[in-house]
């Protein structure tokens, strides 16, 4: 069995273990003679994979009592609309911080149903950076939106912006439980799963329950109203993936949790990194103080270059190194499955083709 390094910034690599015990149960799921994929999602086999998910999350990020759980579909994508639908009225106005390509598609939904004030923007400077902690809210703002970590761009929040009380909601699809994160500032937090949690089809869902009942009582489509999601599976979920996912959060603490991951990160960014900033052959296109941890973002001297560096880099087996078609370049997302060797092999890629190259 031949395994890549895959750099794929979403559907992004698997845990090899998660991959090895879904290979085992795919056909005879603990005994059923059944799959996952073919069980009711009213079974209590079933009823236990999304109980242990959600104690498995709480303990990660240190959730109490206070907060609903959910496994929607949509992906964040599908956020977008939903938040606004739920906590934003006509004559209400939320705050966006704008950040990336995902931030601007979140604050287009938004604006359909109330007023938006956007307290900063890098889009001038092509997204490059984050903002520091002193920015310019609306005193009675509904909430504060913010996407944690850009996966377009290659920048990150080093931590959660400072609202004064306001609470966050946050797209956290792209960094989540990568590290520690202050739950007591959220009153939402988001994420597709296919980043750092899972296959592609699942979206979990966080929410805080005194901010749930600031929701809009307005007339809100019963699939689309959070609160139908909160007492039971209200419809039939995106079972497999979720399963996928329960595996996932054993993995993470079986590994040692979000202090674990935050160093593995940080020790696999500062190795690619300190390769880019050797020289000026490899240059980074976002700002030091906001570069991201997980996806990581880089041009060579010319695009013709770069092309020969994909094509030379796949003859390695390292692969989905390709930029996002809206900016190009190079892009190598490290997400927690993303093993140290995969980087380490990549690094020494680096080096033999600027020296070959350069």
């Amino acid at each position: 069995m031949k395994r890549v390094h895959n750099f794929s910034a979403g559907p992004a690599t698997l845990p090899t273990e998660v991959l090895e015990t879904a290979k085992e149960e795919i056909l005879d799921y603990k005994g059923l003679g059944a799959s996952v994929m073919e069980i009711s999602h009213r079974s209590p086999e079933y009823t236990q994979i999304d109980a242990e998910a959600k104690e498995s999350l709480k303990r990660l990020l240190g959730l109490n009592d206070d907060f609903h759980i959910m496994f929607l579909q949509g992906g964040a994508s599908g956020q977008f609309m939903q938040i606004p639908f739920n906590f934003l009225s006509e004559g209400q106005t939320a705050d966006y911080i704008s950040t990336g390509r995902w931030s601007v598609k979140a604050i287009k939904e938004a604006k359909l149903f109330g007023n938006v004030h956007v307290p900063f923007s890098s889009e001038d400077d092509n997204f490059t950076h984050v903002p520091g902690n002193k920015l310019d809210y609306t005193e009675d703002a509904a909430y504060v939106h913010f996407t944690s970590n850009n996966t377009v761009v290659g920048t990150q929040f080093p931590s959660e912006p400072e609202t004064n009380g306001i609470p966050l909601v946050c797209d956290a699809s792209s960094d989540i439980l990568s590290r520690p994160v202050d739950v007591d500032k959220y009153g939402m937090i988001y994420a597709g799963a296919q980043k750092n949690l899972g296959p592609a089809g699942v979206t979990i869902v966080i929410i805080r329950k005194d901010f749930l009942a600031g929701a809009n009582k307005k007339n809100i489509p019963t699939l689309l109203d959070y609160n139908t999601h909160t007492q039971k599976i209200f419809n039939t979920p995106p079972s497999y993936p979720v399963y996928m996912v329960n595996l996932v959060l054993k993995w993470i603490e079986g590994k040692g949790g979000l202090p674990f991951f935050q160093e593995l990160n940080t020790k696999k960014a500062n190795l690619i990194y300190s390769t880019i900033d050797e020289d000026d052959f490899y240059r980074g296109t976002a700002q030091v103080d906001s570069r991201s941890k997980m996806n990581i973002t880089f041009r060579l001297p010319s695009e013709e270059l770069e092309q020969t560096f994909l094509e030379d880099a796949k003859k390695h087996d390292l692969v989905a190194l390709k930029g996002h078609r809206s900016v190009g370049g190079i892009r190598a997302s490290i997400y927690n499955a993303c093993e140290l060797e995969s980087v380490e092999t990549l690094v020494s890629f680096m080096n033999d083709f600027r020296s070959k190259k350069g």
